[in-house]
């Protein structure tokens, strides 16, 4: 609901977030209220919370420097972080004391030391993008060490990259939603299609679609099936059958519908022998000629828990009508995540309708707003971060590996590297004490660094584990713009209220370090704020006229306007044109065809990343001996309805779904009975990496066997033990930090086994979304 202004002429400002586009109300230097963009059709609710960054309890208002690092440097206890006070200095001391510890360390340790590891979600501005802004200005002083992929997605854009060329059917550049709504006949979804998780886009979002196209798509009659441990993985309104599988089994399943359709002869065999590689091997493998067992519906009823009968009909209906198969982010986010990203690409290819109008494999649909949305044909605007001295990485997700085991090799897409040995982290816009996995690991791994700096607006987790805290403005605080390659629009983010506190702009903090390590004029290019913002949308209006033949207004109209309108297209069935000529029209991959049977995973023989689609059975699922004993549930850390990650955790939408400041958890009816776990009442969730404290929510919209435990609670553990109960729900604590394979090493949050049992809550302290010290100021220097 939009905020309504009793001001009687407030300044209207236009600006964006990763929840869509909206006008702030502005009066005395005070946001008043919030409007939705007025040509989105689904505006997101939580753009009404984005007025909490204007509060200063909950911000980083001074630098601050923790006592016993200013005191002893390099010699300093890293077990003393989240324990120890603050100290507040001037911006002139911070930004001293930072360069002499990038020199220090890039000189005596090289530059491979330096661990930047910002993740990027802390605006959707793309000029004030902290990791850009950190990475420019370190590329200029020899480097750094950093990541590949996301926790979001990586063991699936690995494993596509080798199969299909490139990772764009898992980015927005599969078949467009408006052409499945329009084509498709059987509609098959692997995990979720659903506005919740389409509220979101990393670089902003014009226009949520997602909800007008699955209307479309039941206004049609397509028959929608959901495979997923969660009925509201799709809106209640969309009359889906849903499939209440055992999660970490969806590979299982698409290889015995595959299987079926070989064993009742009605594969493709045209397509799977013009337009794939590696098909026998795979057929013998559904057929059981390797290793044998059949992949059929008896076999998978056993894993997945479903229906054999029903396997069986669904298969056949796949191949009699106009099937599109989806498949979400979350399913490779999990222990082999590879395997049902490929399965559901071998399923289609045995279908035989990739390249058709509403057939095929799509992933990502509703993972983020823009995918599916109509493609666009322009540039986005980005801020560069320079040419790349070094080539020191990690995959995204090995954060604590590094930091615990330098010097330990590792494997990646088939290569062989070395984790560096890490001393000094810096970390701009991110929080990875929420979404790291195992935090008690990790929490163990940060004492390591000889020192750790954090940019950030407000006391995260994360920043009251540093040693300098640099506080950074909110995307209200400055001028920006928005804009990305899922969005048909660019969007000013002007500035709406003066900086809180002593706060600075990600770009003003990098270039008074750049200053300092002697680069200011490289970094800056001669640009301030206003340069650049102009500068970036310069470039995508160039390249909008010279490419595309496209007239976009000038900058200062743009600027008036608030958005501009970029090039798209509409109605795109993905790898059309290979199935046309796939000679003509070869794919990026080893055979130029998809790939089903790989060379390069055959010559590297893993057992955890195999070289054709496979089931390859967790380390923890329902189906294992500790799922019916020690740790009877399986955890499900899905994204929540009122925040992205954990921002703005701590205001009203995200707080409606809390009790007593504790994440509620989704616990299936027969299970609360069998363990005397009522609505609303606490409950304790636990195994061997961790405890935590949540509220139950007693609904059979769960999977019975399944917990499901929001993600985004601010890590609170009630003491600094090894295994402290932590308050707040944060299901990180308990999740596996372990690489999906040897291949893709993405994070394997949703393969987690927990026990739970009733607990009483009552007595314990109410957490709150901030997670600075209690007394973060002793003194002043």
């Amino acid at each position: 609901m939009t905020t309504i202004s009793k001001i009687a002429n407030p300044k209207r400002v236009s600006h964006c977030s990763h929840w869509g586009s909206y006008t702030l109300l502005v009066d005395d230097g005070r946001i008043v209220g919030v409007e939705p963009f007025d040509q989105d059709p689904n505006p997101s609710p939580i753009i009404q919370n984005v007025t909490g960054w204007a509060d200063p309890s909950k911000r980083v208002l001074k630098p601050m420097v923790r006592r016993e690092w200013l005191e002893k440097r390099g010699h300093s206890d890293g077990g003393g972080r989240g324990r120890d006070t603050f100290v507040e200095v001037s911006w002139e001391t911070a930004f001293d004391l930072v360069a002499s510890e990038i020199n220090r360390v890039r000189h005596e340790h090289g530059n491979a030391s330096i661990f930047a590891g910002s993740y990027g979600w802390t605006s959707c501005g793309r000029f004030h993008h902290a990791s850009s802004q950190l990475k420019r200005m370190l590329n200029l002083v020899g480097g750094f060490t950093g990541h590949v992929d996301t926790y979001s997605i990586a063991a699936g854009p690995v494993i596509l990259r080798h199969v299909l060329g490139d990772s764009a059917a898992c980015d927005g550049g599969a078949n467009t939603l408006d052409t499945i709504a329009e084509h498709t006949d059987t509609l098959v979804v692997f995990g979720a299609l659903s506005p919740r998780t389409a509220q979101n886009e990393a670089g902003g979002l014009a226009r949520h679609q997602l909800e007008d196209y699955l209307k479309q798509m039941r206004d049609r009659g397509m028959r929608i099936v959901l495979v997923s441990p969660l009925r509201d993985d799709l809106p209640d309104w969309l009359p889906a059958e849903w499939w209440p599988i055992r999660p970490n089994t969806d590979t299982a399943l698409m290889l015995a519908l595959a299987g079926e359709i070989v064993a009742a002869g009605l594969e493709d065999r045209s397509f799977l022998e013009t337009h794939c590689s590696g098909a026998e091997t795979f057929l013998d493998y559904l057929k059981g000629t390797s290793d044998g067992i059949p992949k059929n519906a008896s076999w998978a009823e056993d894993i997945t828990g479903l229906p054999a009968n029903d396997i069986r009909a669904l298969a056949r209906q796949l191949v009699e009508t106009r099937s599109m198969v989806t498949v979400s982010w979350a399913l490779q986010r999990a222990e082999h995540g590879e395997q049902p990203f490929w399965a559901a690409l071998g399923l289609a290819a045995t279908i035989g309708q990739i390249g058709l109008p509403g057939g095929g494999v799509g992933y990502g649909y509703g993972s983020l707003g823009g995918v599916g949305a109509p493609q666009t044909l322009s540039r986005s605007p980005s801020f560069s971060q320079g040419k790349k001295p070094i080539q020191s990485f990690i995959p995204v997700a090995r954060i604590s590996d590094m930091l615990l085991n330098p010097g330990k090799p590792f494997e990646y897409e088939g290569g062989t590297y070395a984790y560096p040995d890490i001393r000094l982290v810096y970390w701009a816009g991110g929080n990875p004490f929420h979404h790291h996995q195992d935090i008690n690991r990790l929490r163990r791994a940060w004492e390591r660094p000889e020192t750790i700096i954090v940019q950030d607006p407000v006391w995260t987790a994360t920043a009251a584990r540093a040693d300098i805290v640099l506080p950074a403005t909110t995307s209200l605080e400055r001028n920006d713009i928005s804009g990305n390659k899922r969005s048909d629009m660019i969007i000013a983010m002007q500035q709406a209220i003066a900086p809180l506190g002593d706060s600075r702009s990600d770009f003003d903090i990098c270039r008074g370090i750049a200053e300092r390590l002697g680069v200011g004029e490289a970094f800056t290019e001669g640009r301030d704020e206003m340069g650049w913002v102009e500068h970036l949308y310069e470039q995508c209006r160039t390249d909008m006229r010279d490419r595309l033949g496209h007239e976009a207004p000038d900058f200062a109209t743009f600027w008036r306007q608030g958005y501009v309108k970029v090039p798209t297209r509409n109605n795109v069935t993905y790898l059309a044109e290979f199935r046309a000529d796939p000679t003509a029209n070869p794919i990026n991959t080893e055979s130029g065809r998809i790939v089903l049977t790989s060379e390069k995973l055959t010559a590297l023989g893993y057992d955890d990343c195999r070289a054709h689609p496979a089931w390859i059975e967790p380390s923890e699922w329902l189906g294992s001996r500790a799922a019916s004993s020690e740790t009877p549930f399986h955890l499900i850390s899905h994204q929540p309805p009122g925040k992205l990650h954990s921002q703005l955790d701590g205001e009203a939408l995200s707080a409606l779904s809390k009790r007593n400041g504790r994440e509620m958890a989704l616990i299936n009816s027969a299970d609360a009975s069998r363990l005397g776990i009522e609505h609303g009442h606490g409950i304790r969730l636990w195994n061997e990496r961790g405890q935590v404290i949540a509220i139950a929510k007693v609904d059979d919209n769960v999977r019975s066997g399944v917990i499901v435990l929001p993600t985004g609670a601010w890590y609170a553990p009630l003491d600094h033990s090894d295994n402290a109960l932590e308050l707040a729900g944060n299901p990180n604590v308990l999740t596996l930090d372990k690489g999906t394979s040897r291949f893709g090493q993405g994070c394997s949050a949703h393969t987690c086994l927990v026990a739970v049992e009733s607990f009483n809550d009552h007595n314990l302290p109410q957490p709150t979304a901030t997670g600075a010290p209690p007394e973060a100021v002793i003194s002043v220097i």
